[in-house]
C-alpha cells in the first residue's frame, strides 16, 4: 500500500480567507520549491495564528515566486486550554534550540528568553539580533511540525530582573528549584501560568529571592536534577497532563 503523501504546514503572517490567493514569503518559497521540490498543484496547509488552519493548493512554485490558493478553513481542537508563558534561561547552542522546539510542541503560549546571573551565554547587539532570528525560525518550524494553530510569540531576550512581573495576567508564577519543598500535586489548578526555567548552573540565590518577592513560587519535579533543556520539557508535560490537554 502506498504511503499518503506528506502535506507540509506553513506558518505565514498574512491574512487568510477561503478563495483568496496569497504570495508566500521568500523563505517559505525556498523551502517548498527548492528543498521539498513541490510544484504547482501540490497541496499544503497554511496557518497564521487566528485559531484555524487552511487547506491550500500551490498555484505557482519556482525559483522566483510561490503562490497558494486557499481552499478550505477548518478549526481543529489542537490548542490547550492552559496558557503558559515560558521564561527560559538562554542556554548554549543546541540546548536552547531543543528547549524552544519542545516548548512549542508541548503547547506553550509564549516564550520569553532571559539572561541570568549564572548563564554561560552572553549576547548583545548584532550577535543577539542574529540569534533571535535563529530562535524565531526554530519556533516557527516546531509550530509547523507539531500541528499548532498558533506560532507562540517569541519575545526579545532580556535580563530576568526586567520581566519578573510578566505576564501581568498570570494566575500562578512557578520556578523550578531542586530544593523546593513542594511539587505540582500541592498546587491548585490554574489556567494562566508563568513558568521560569533557570540556566545550566541554576538560578542564583539573589534571583530566587527577587523572584519570590515578586510572587514566584518554587516548584520541585522530583529528586533528580534536570538539565535546563530537559527541565522545561518535563515541567510543561507535567502541567499539561495535570491541567491541560495531555490527560486524554
Amino acid at each position: 500500500m502506498a504511503r499518503a503523501k506528506h502535506i507540509p504546514r506553513v506558518f505565514v503572517t498574512q491574512a487568510l480567507a477561503e478563495g483568496a490567493t496569497i504570495e508566500l514569503p521568500d523563505d517559505k518559497r525556498h523551502h517548498l520549491a527548492t528543498v521539498l521540490r513541490l510544484s504547482a498543484g501540490d497541496a499544503l496547509v497554511l496557518f497564521n495564528g487566528d485559531g484555524a488552519e487552511y487547506a491550500a493548493t500551490l498555484t505557482t512554485a519556482d525559483r522566483k515566486r510561490a503562490e497558494a490558493r486557499i481552499d478550505q478553513r477548518t478549526t481543529p481542537a489542537r490548542e490547550s486550554p492552559l496558557e503558559i508563558t515560558l521564561l527560559q534561561a538562554v542556554a548554549r547552542g543546541d540546548r536552547m534550540d531543543f528547549a524552544l522546539s519542545k516548548a512549542v510542541e508541548l503547547g506553550v503560549s509564549a516564550i520569553q528568553p532571559v539572561f541570568t546571573a549564572r548563564g554561560q551565554v552572553k549576547l548583545d547587539g548584532a550577535r543577539l539580533t542574529k540569534k533571535q532570528g535563529h530562535w524565531q525560525r526554530i519556533v516557527e518550524s516546531a509550530a509547523e511540525q507539531s500541528g499548532r494553530l498558533i506560532c507562540p510569540p517569541l519575545l526579545d531576550a532580556v535580563d530576568l530582573s526586567d520581566c519578573l512581573q510578566a505576564p501581568a495576567d498570570a494566575e500562578r508564577r512557578l520556578m523550578l528549584a531542586p530544593e523546593a519543598a513542594t511539587g505540582l500535586r500541592a498546587q491548585t489548578p490554574a489556567t494562566r501560568i508563568a513558568l521560569l526555567i533557570g540556566p545550566e548552573s541554576g538560578l542564583s540565590n539573589d534571583e530566587i529571592d527577587r523572584a519570590t518577592a515578586a510572587g514566584w513560587q518554587t516548584l520541585a519535579l522530583g529528586p533528580r536534577i534536570l538539565r535546563t533543556e530537559t527541565a522545561g520539557m518535563a515541567a510543561l508535560a507535567a502541567l499539561q497532563t495535570a491541567w491541560g490537554d495531555l490527560a486524554g
